[in-house]
């Protein structure tokens, strides 16, 4: 079978050399005996595909991406163009919105993650005060809440753009959510969601918050549009916005862990996640390669998924060695 190949962004400045922040990624595949190629990421987001993956040789046959976010359109686009040329991404458009964006997964992990309710938008409009008031009742109409899109939250703007203390108080809902879609302006993804506030354990031995919205699952993020994910919830945040969450990412390749550590925003921490029950949620999901953002209960109850993400654009913790997961796509 021919060996997959895996897409870096190349960097804006040089071309011919991957984004500094792939670099060693890239590095890493080489020594592993792997080979990668180029695109141009900032002509995706502008919906030139062709030209994007002009640098990838035609008849490349099977390939990963590792690199900065897309909207699922334009990923989509970016699959057409590489199959024009020989090319095949290994996780379909369907299978990348399936893990990227929060009602595609939410379905298969209701009950192991914070409850949620969305509310779908064409465009960086905010909905109106009837849509939030039938969402916020789908979530029981009181108690606090976290407001993000199908992607990503506003977790460093905490109390003016991401946390909501009542869901009855309809008002207040309106102001966070009015702000959180001003910040996003045309970089909203998919629409407005709201989802349960939830405890969790703090690294320093306290109560933690989670902001289920978005870290995301990707690189410290390089924007908001084309960031890598970095958590999928905000497990970082709380009412004072104090501190970090215990919180593990694992990487799934074909419903089997082939990485565990922690997630980006804490990469000195020690996480030793149970995933006895994610495992049979993610082989349910069918994504071939996708994260999972694991916060452990504040009342030590157990672990959470506060995030679900596509592997492609899940972000590594610096110090984690990727080899293994490097390897594990060459020869998947």
């Amino acid at each position: 079978m021919p060996v997959p190949a895996i897409l870096f962004p190349a960097d804006p400045l040089n071309p011919r050399r991957p984004d500094p922040h792939f670099a060693w990624e890239a590095r890493l595949l080489r020594e592993s005996g792997g080979e990668h190629h180029l695109v141009d990421h900032d002509a995706l987001l502008a919906g030139q595909a062709e030209e994007a993956v002009r640098r990838v040789p035609r008849d490349s046959g099977p390939l990963w991406y590792r690199g900065w976010m897309l909207p699922s359109a334009r990923y989509a686009d970016f699959g057409a163009a590489l199959t024009a040329r020989g090319g095949n991404l290994l996780t379909s458009p369907p299978g990348y919105a399936a893990a990227h964006e929060l009602p595609g997964w939410y379905g298969v992990f209701e009950g192991a993650t914070p409850a949620s309710a969305w509310i779908p938008s064409d465009g960086p409009v905010a909905p109106g005060p009837a849509e939030l008031a039938a969402a916020a009742a789908r979530l029981g109409g009181s108690g606090p809440a976290i407001v993000k899109d199908y992607v990503k939250s506003r977790k460093h703007e905490w109390h003016e753009a991401c946390y909501v203390p009542d869901l009855a108080d309809l008002p207040a809902v309106g102001r966070v959510v009015a702000r959180f879609v001003e910040l996003q302006g045309e970089f909203l993804a998919g629409g407005v969601v709201l989802r349960r506030y939830e405890e969790f354990e703090r690294a320093d031995g306290g109560p933690e918050s989670a902001d289920h919205a978005t870290g995301g699952g990707g690189s410290g993020r390089a924007g908001d549009a084309a960031g890598a994910r970095s958590t999928g919830g905000a497990a970082g945040g709380g009412p004072d916005a104090g501190g970090r969450a215990v919180e593990a990412r694992v990487w799934w390749l074909d419903g089997r862990p082939v990485l565990v550590g922690p997630h980006p925003d804490s990469p000195r921490q020690s996480v030793e996640p149970d995933l006895t029950e994610v495992r049979a949620l993610v082989r349910t999901l069918g994504c071939r390669f996708v994260t999972t953002d694991l916060a452990s209960r504040a009342d030590g109850s157990g672990w959470r998924v506060v995030e679900v993400g596509d592997g492609q654009v899940s972000d590594l913790p610096r110090g984690i060695d990727p080899s293994g997961l490097l390897t594990s796509l060459i020869t998947a």
